[in-house]
């Protein structure tokens, strides 16, 4: 079970850093299609459309990775954050369901809550 809960913090770490990149990708492309366009009102709407869609990345990665490295440190909150993350990972068909399933039953564990437990309160 100690690796099922190390393997979900990696898995969390990577997701999150992965939706990190797509966020600043996703700013840069947008943004920069409105300053090649060259027309002011354009350069406002990619600017508002490009924050919101890279904030909302941001905004579900961070917690992905605070969790994945509370895991990996064995932090008991770790485990309610990345179950949370795992109930939203639920909607993100078809990967983002497998493995927050995978997530959902490596955590609900008494055996993984065991390991959480004891390690949070050495």
């Amino acid at each position: 079970m100690d690796k099922h809960i190390t393997f979900v913090a990696v898995l969390n770490i990577g997701f999150g850093a992965l939706g990190i990149l797509i966020a600043i990708a996703s700013f840069i492309a947008i943004v920069g299609g409105g300053l090649i366009s060259g027309d002011r009102e354009a350069i406002e709407i990619t600017s508002i459309v490009g924050t919101v869609i890279a904030g909302f990345f941001l905004v579900t990665s961070i917690p992905e990775i605070i969790g994945g490295i509370g895991l990996l440190n064995r932090r008991p909150w770790a485990r309610i954050v990345i179950l949370i993350v795992a109930v939203l990972d639920l909607f993100c068909i078809p990967i983002g369901t497998i493995i927050g399933v995978y997530e959902i039953w490596v955590l609900m564990q008494e055996e993984a809550i065991g390991i959480l437990e004891k390690k949070g309160s050495v």
